[in-house]
């Protein structure tokens, strides 16, 4: 990430810059792919901006899903751009470019871009109504913008320990302290319509998780959800909102969702809107 004195419209990235954050994100997009991906397809030809593709995780899929689009990946942090060029290349993909760009400077002359995707960003940014902007003055006339987001607060589980509960509502917390918004999912539909995109169509896309898919139970409770989780586990003990005891209870009752009576829901927002063309007077 930035030098955080520099760049004031964005938060510090909550989860970290581990080697198990990478696997994370990676397990994460891997898991998600039919169910947030599956649906954002581009015409052979188009300009797309990924606006924040972090390690790669989403890049890799949105690639091999319109292997004829022109693919403009851009992020914030050289070490992820590094992360993310290395599974490109690992794949053989051929129509991704990257750039190190600050999503509130882009280096692109306007309306550069057919289509815009954006994908767990807005979370990390103190002001994503000026992200949205940004990004709508890069998009061409009838461009779409296509932006995917968790919400947290949409979060419930069984066994429902009150431990576990408060290790979850830890996350929530001290994304906000760090300025960031983990409740931003259900905020996707406003945003978009005051940063001026017409048309616009927001869905949620729930994750449901019991033992009947074990390959949610490791995919997306023991692989995504509890590693995010435990990633905030030393600023949750400096901020004093948890100390080990309770922490350690708390990690041990999120596994319990992952047993053979455990469930587990989580929603996603996925979000579209258009940049409407320029309508010009007909003259007589």
């Amino acid at each position: 990430m930035p030098d955080r004195e520099e760049v004031k419209t964005m938060a510090d990235y909550v989860h970290g810059y581990s080697e198990r954050e990478s696997s994370r994100l990676a397990d994460q997009a891997g898991t998600l792919e039919k169910l947030l991906y599956h649906d954002t397809v581009y015409p052979a030809g188009a300009k797309v901006l990924e606006a924040g593709c972090g390690v790669g995780a989403q890049t890799v899929i949105l690639a091999k899903n319109n292997p004829e689009a022109e693919i403009t990946s851009v992020d914030i942090s050289p070490d992820s751009l590094g992360k993310a060029r290395e599974k490109v290349e690992k794949e053989r993909i051929s129509n991704v470019s990257f750039r190190q760009a600050d999503i509130f400077s882009l280096p692109f002359e306007e309306e550069s871009f057919d289509h815009v995707f954006v994908c767990f960003v807005l979370e990390h940014l103190q002001e994503p109504l000026k992200a949205f902007e940004n990004l709508k003055n890069v998009l061409k006339p009838g461009g779409t913008i296509t932006v995917v987001e968790g919400d947290h607060g949409s979060c419930y589980f069984y066994p429902e320990g009150k431990m576990g509960v408060e290790a979850w509502n830890c996350l929530i917390k001290v994304q906000a302290h760090m300025a960031g918004d983990s409740l931003i999912g259900r905020k996707l539909y406003p945003l978009l319509r005051e940063a001026g995109f017409k048309d616009v169509k927001v869905e949620p896309r729930m994750v449901y998780v019991d033992s009947s898919k074990p390959e949610l139970v490791d995919g997306f409770i023991r692989k995504t959800i509890i590693p995010m989780v435990e990633g905030v586990k030393e600023q949750a003990l400096e901020m004093g909102i948890t100390d080990k005891k309770k922490w350690e209870k708390g990690i041990e009752e999120l596994h319990e969702t992952a047993g053979p009576d455990g469930t587990f829901c989580y929603t996603f927002f996925k979000g579209r809107g258009k940049k409407q063309k320029e309508i010009i007077p007909r003259t007589t």
